[in-house]
């Protein structure tokens, strides 16, 4: 990454493992991430890929029993790493914080939207009742919800659901942290509010200067909104670079294959492509390249030997012993 580029957050050989009827089982293997402040990465996979976990290792979450692991994990400044429970719940809120997908449970259905803000700024500032109602209200009309004065005494089930997923990111932003990790927050919203939550996320990491870390299975949004993006398969990182660059001439099969699975206008009546099989279990991960037994261009090699994440010439990093021919298929 650009050294000149001021990292929100830095992440080298993270894993996390989980056990399981006494067996550790590994479901983020080695994963390196870089989320600059001011840009917008997704992290990209199908579930079960690993991506959430990796959102919640960063926040100190993963979990009873969950063991992780990283030879760097920072935030700015801040070494997650040797951080104490303590300083990581400090952290939470006032510099990294997370949204989820399912508002109406992450939001408190017996307080009003008003003491829900307002108790970041009372707990977290010491701000009195007053001053925190009034910063709440400032919040909810930052993010698009209109007359945020009044809106303020409703409670959770009052709001439609784009509305209370604009609540939880205006929870997230209170305190401006440097790390927002937006983890699926517009799988349950129809597609025009799905582009205004997306446009929200866009235009607030630039006013805040904030990196914003975005989990998704979904193509179409990390199009409209990425500027860069790191794709995952069976728990470790096989591409990553500039977004459009990736897009436009992926150099990773199951890249391809994603990209190829999207429905597009043009072949309309025709059979919609798939990827064959499914993601492996985590504790029965395949030999060599784990993507091999679903992968079209695989050899022998891919059964025996996992190729290691690589830098090349345009910037990307990539997992694949045939990347080179992938990116010459699609530089005709």
């Amino acid at each position: 990454m650009d050294t000149l580029v001021r990292p929100a957050l830095r992440v080298r050989g993270l894993s996390v493992t989980f056990p399981v009827s006494g067996v550790d089982i590994p479901a983020v293997r080695h994963v390196d991430l870089d989320v600059p402040r001011g840009e917008l990465v997704a992290l990209l996979g199908e579930s079960g890929s690993g991506k959430s976990v990796t959102a919640r290792a960063v926040m100190g979450l993963a979990g009873e029993g969950a063991q992780v692991s990283a030879d760097e994990l920072t935030l700015g400044d801040v070494d997650l790493n040797s951080a104490s429970a303590r300083t990581l719940r400090e952290l939470r809120g006032a510099r990294m914080s997370l949204v989820l997908q399912d508002a109406l449970s992450a939001l408190n259905p017996v307080l009003t939207i008003g003491d829900q803000l307002g108790e970041l700024f009372r707990i977290h500032q010491g701000a009195s009742k007053k001053v925190a109602r009034s910063r709440a209200a400032d919040l909810l009309g930052q993010v698009g919800i209109p007359a945020p004065a009044k809106r303020i005494d409703d409670y959770p089930h009052q709001f439609s659901g784009g509305m209370r997923q604009r609540i939880l990111i205006a929870m997230a932003i209170a305190l401006e942290p440097e790390l927002l990790i937006a983890d699926e927050p517009t799988t349950a919203l129809d597609v025009t509010v799905q582009a205004q939550i997306l446009d929200l996320l866009g235009s607030l990491r630039t006013q805040l200067d904030m990196g914003v870390l975005l989990i998704t299975h979904d193509l179409a949004v990390v199009s409209e909104v990425a500027d860069r993006l790191a794709v995952m398969y069976a728990g470790r990182v096989v591409e990553a670079g500039d977004a459009d660059t990736v897009l436009s001439r992926p150099s990773h099969p199951y890249t391809e294959a994603l990209l190829r699975s999207v429905p597009r206008i043009e072949h309309h009546g025709g059979d919609l492509f798939t990827i064959p099989g499914s993601p492996p279990n985590p504790a029965r991960v395949p030999s060599g390249c784990p993507f091999h037994p679903r992968c079209h261009r695989a050899i022998d090699l891919c059964s025996s030997v996992r190729p290691e994440l690589l830098a090349t010439a345009d910037g990307r990093t990539v997992a694949c012993h045939r990347s080179e021919e992938v990116l010459d298929a699609h530089s005709r």
